[in-house]
């Protein structure tokens, strides 16, 4: 029987990452590419269906044959727009985001030769702006279909259309679909899954881990997540679907391959360390991978475990990391609680004797939340007191002080995680979090 050899369909794009105070500007091929550079980088064969601006086409094409591209299928001309996506960088914000330059005006230009893709099997599917629909009629009856629902999938019923049709679904927290159907409750989108006919339903949720749910059976593995400096949030989902939809292999093992090539191609954006590194970790044994440890923390847990603001969070200042910090937080589905929002702000000259109620309401908000998050900047000293309150109440402190201004040793070695990048507080908050969580369910 001849070896099949996997297909990733979709979109061709140029990523460009800005520059920032400290580092230059970044360009490389992105779209479908980073879930190839996930494969080659595992040592997988492949091949790619591309729907690619005219102006990229030879270049996309001689850079796959160099990383291990078998066939460059041309699907379709991307018209109208560039396909260009400009990059902020992941450490000013906690996580990356970007700008579809054009993304309005995109237009997808179907090839006019008949493309016979029914010799291809697995097949993981990227949507973009071309006809979904058109391309699964394309595949060989039974092709192992994968799709992942992170971009260019608003609705449900672009899903529904294709029943029948798909083994897996992925999705990530950060999609249009995700937030449409399961801010608050996995359930409905578990019942989309079971009515396209998916066997398995695969739920990226960023530094939290991911769930593998088995729709047949209702079984779910949870695939930890291991956390580490983030260079790079682009394309990392893609890599992650990209070999869990080809792994030769049960569904369970290959979503644990699929974290450990993704977690890998968060840390670097050079394409010979990612591949030496991913060899590396694909030599684990997988039953020890899943032995390891890391954090598990689903994005539908998060709300429950409150966090307390530690911060000089007053009208009369205007401090952009507390801003940014509880931006980043909530952008993780984390719940909040800003004392001074919440029981109000004494005004500056207020007199001694009236102070009381502003203080003990604070510290009962204190005690109701599972951890603390804590900006000192200036030193400030009720964030200091609120620092210590919560270390003897035994709570986990998360110290942010991105002005270096508190390196004292009851701060740095009382805190759960102390740092001045914002990246390693949340993982450092991810962390606690899910310790807490565990203990929980023990």
């Amino acid at each position: 029987m001849p070896e099949t050899i996997p297909i990733l369909i979709g979109e061709v794009t140029v990523d460009f990452t800005m520059p920032t105070r400290t580092t230059d500007a970044k360009v490389r091929l992105g779209g479908v590419v980073h879930a190839a550079r996930g494969l080659w980088a595992s040592g997988r064969n492949y091949s790619v269906g591309a729907f690619c601006p005219a102006y990229l086409v030879e270049q996309a094409r001689n850079y796959l044959s160099q990383h291990g591209c078998q066939e460059f299928v041309l699907l379709g001309e991307v018209t109208g727009a560039p396909n260009v996506i400009a990059i902020a960088d992941v450490k000013e914000v906690g996580h990356q985001g970007y700008e579809d330059i054009l993304r309005d005006e995109r237009r997808v230009v179907p090839s006019c030769d008949h493309v016979d893709l029914s010799r291809f099997d697995p097949v993981v599917i990227f949507p973009g702006r071309y006809d979904l629909g058109e391309v699964i009629n394309r595949l060989k009856p039974g092709a192992r279909v994968t799709i992942d629902a992170a971009y260019d999938v608003d609705g449900a019923d672009v899903l529904r259309s294709l029943a029948g049709r798909i083994d897996s679904l992925v999705i990530s927290t950060s999609s249009t679909l995700f937030s449409k159907l399961a801010l608050s409750d996995v359930a409905p989108l578990l019942d989309l899954a079971k009515s396209i006919g998916a066997k398995q339903l695969l739920l990226k949720e960023n530094r939290g881990g991911s769930r593998l749910f088995d729709i047949r059976t209702g079984a779910i593995e949870y695939i930890t997540a291991t956390l580490d400096v983030t260079m790079n949030s682009v394309g990392v989902g893609d890599a992650f679907t990209a070999v869990f939809g080809t792994f030769d292999g049960s569904t369970r093992d290959a979503a644990w391959r699929g974290m450990q090539v993704a977690t890998v191609y968060s840390q670097t954006t050079w394409p010979d360390d990612l591949q030496r590194d991913i060899e590396r970790e694909l030599r684990i044994p997988i039953e020890v991978v899943r032995g390891l440890g890391g954090v598990t923390l689903p994005w539908h847990v998060r709300p429950g475990l409150q966090i307390y603001l530690a911060a000089p969070d007053f009208s009369y200042t205007d401090h952009i990391e507390i801003n940014a910090a509880v931006a980043a937080l909530e952008y993780h589905n984390f719940r909040v609680r800003r004392p001074v929002k919440e029981n109000g702000e004494a005004k500056r000259e207020a007199p001694i004797e009236s102070l009381s109620p502003y203080y003990f309401s604070d510290v009962q908000l204190l005690r109701e939340c599972a951890a603390v998050f804590a900006i000192p900047i200036e030193r400030d000293p009720g964030t200091l007191v609120e620092i210590g309150l919560a270390i003897e109440m035994g709570k986990p402190v998360v110290t942010f002080d991105p002005r270096n201004e508190n390196r004292n040793t009851m701060v740095v070695r009382g805190s759960t995680a102390y740092s001045s990048d914002l990246d390693v507080c949340l993982n450092g908050t991810f962390d606690a979090l899910s310790k807490l969580e565990r203990g929980a369910d023990r």
